[in-house]
């Protein structure tokens, strides 16, 4: 584990352009490292990224739904327009017949 300081003092020369030796190359990719697992378990990422695909999946998963009882609905108001053309239809034949035999 390479400690804060040293791990600040190694990306305050990386940053200001000094060269480092393989050796503290790599003790600061190790406090890079270090610094994002720190960053990661506080922010828990992790979870809340999981959680936030769960989420996802429902929204979609109910999305899937409603346009299937979209698509059924509309069905369903075809079906009642047919069913009210033909009573329409029937209605008129009652009173052709109606006005044609009259009683």
């Amino acid at each position: 584990m390479v400690s804060n300081e040293i791990g600040q003092q190694l990306h305050g020369r990386a940053v200001r352009g000094e060269a480092l030796s393989a050796d503290e190359q790599a003790q600061l990719e190790a406090w890079y490292a270090e610094m994002d697992r720190a960053e990661m378990a506080m922010l828990n990422l992790g979870a809340r990224t999981q959680a936030l695909e769960s989420l996802q999946a429902e929204v979609d998963a109910e999305l899937t739904r409603i346009i299937a009882i979209t698509k059924r609905i509309q069905e369903l108001n075809e079906e009642s327009e047919a069913l009210r053309r033909q009573n329409a239809a029937l209605y008129q034949q009652l009173i052709e017949r109606a006005v044609l035999q009259p009683v």
